[in-house]
Formats: C-alpha cells, structure tokens, sequence
C-alpha cells in the first residue's frame, strides 16, 4: 500500500509539470551538444572499417535508433502495466505520448538499417529473424497508437493499448537474442557481450555519445509531448467547468 501511495504522489500532473518547466531547459541544449559531439566523433572523428569503409558510419544512427526503439517500447510496455494496475492518470499520458517516439526510432532504425544492408548484403532487405522481428515491433507501435484513437472513450482506448504493449513485450527478447537462436545475417553482440566489446574504442565512443544523445533527446521529446497534453486536459476541463 505504501508503495501505492508513493507512486500516485510522484504521479501527480501539476508536480510532473513543474519537474518538466525545471529540467527541460537544461535536458534540451544538453541532448542537442551530444548529438553534435556524436555526428562530429562519428563523421570526422572516428576511422572508417578495414572491411565496411566510410559505409560503416551508418552504424552511428542505426545501432543508437535500434537501442531506443526498443527501450522505448520496455517503457511503453511498464507504462501500460501501471495504468493498468494502479489506474495511474500520468502513466496513460506517458505511454500514449511515447508510442509516436518510439515508432519514429524504430522507422529511422529501419530505413538506416536498409541503406546498410544494401552495400554489405547486396539487398535493402531480407526475411532474417531480426529484421522481420523488428518490423514487427514498429507494427506493434502503430497497432498501440492505433489503438489509443480507436474508441470514443479515452480510457478505453488506452486501456486496450496498454494490453497490446504488455503482450507485445514478448518481442524484445525475440529481438534482442534472435541472431542467437537462428542463422541471420546479422552479426552476433559485439558491445554487450562476455569479454568487454569488440569494437575499437576509436569507434565505440562515438557510438555512446550518439545513443545518449538520442536518450536524451527521447525525455524532451517525452516532457515536451506530456506536458501539452496535460495543458490541453487542463484547459479542457476549465472550459467544461465554465
């Protein structure tokens, strides 16, 4: 019950709305000087591959959009189960503001992830586990959003998303271990793996700035999307009140 209570009093809109005035002017021109420092390390900065050439700097925005998409998804997911379980008002705006986000990463991983294959496989895309598991997950995104808007109820509508996000979590480790399981044209983990990373570090930190950058560019995104739709509610039940 504690616990219960201590969610609900960090899920109150107006005191999300004043953490929300308070952190994004610093998280905006934070993620922004990442995102520069990423492109920068990663076109300029970093060597091309003895085997990929300049074609391997893709890597820098597809592996960053890859990692989004699915922990965007992990936290649409957990969103849905506490809107679910504890009927929280906050994490129904949260999950109903990420899903469009997280659909945009995993469209960019998508067509990023394309423009790749092409020089290295010879084809924009092929019918391997990850890839069609990951399309899947964008599918999955706009199954939710679709979902949000399919009622005239409100809560019905995010209700019924939130069941589709839960169910759906079931693809992320379907993603995450698939060049495991089969034989995909996908490379085995070479960052998270047994033995530290197998990319040079010449490489992998242009990577990291890039993936915190998108990290960080995703909770602005998030703050910026929560806080007009809790605006545009309050002003809504002002003027109903009226």
């Amino acid at each position: 019950m504690a616990i219960g209570l201590n969610l609900h009093r960090f899920a109150n809109p107006g005191r999300f709305l004043r953490l929300a005035d308070r952190l994004l002017p610093w998280l905006t021109p934070a993620s922004v000087g990442l995102l520069a420092l990423g492109l920068y390390l990663a076109l300029i900065g970093s060597p091309p591959d003895y085997q990929q050439g300049e074609t391997v700097r893709i890597m820098y925005v597809h592996v960053p959009a890859a990692w989004m998409a699915m922990f965007v998804y992990l936290l649409l997911a957990l969103s849905g189960a506490t809107a679910l379980i504890w009927r929280h008002p906050l994490s129904e705006v949260a999950a109903e503001a990420m899903a469009p986000l997280g659909a945009g990463f995993t469209f960019i991983a998508l067509v990023s992830g394309a423009l790749w294959g092409r020089p290295m496989w010879g084809a924009y895309w092929v019918w391997d586990a990850r890839l069609t598991s990951f399309l899947l997950l964008f599918f999955l995104y706009l199954g939710h959003i679709a979902l949000t808007h399919a009622f005239d109820d409100r809560q019905r509508g995010r209700r019924s998303a939130a069941v589709l996000a839960i169910v759906g979590a079931i693809n992320l480790p379907i993603i995450k271990f698939s060049v495991d399981w089969w034989n995909t044209l996908h490379q085995p983990a070479s960052i998270a793996r047994m033995g530290g990373p197998a990319i040079d570090p010449a490489m992998l930190w242009p990577l990291f700035t890039m993936a915190l950058g998108f990290q960080l560019l995703f909770f602005v995104l998030l703050g910026l999307r929560m806080k007009a739709m809790l605006l545009e509610a309050r002003h809504r039940a002002a003027a109903f009140a009226r």
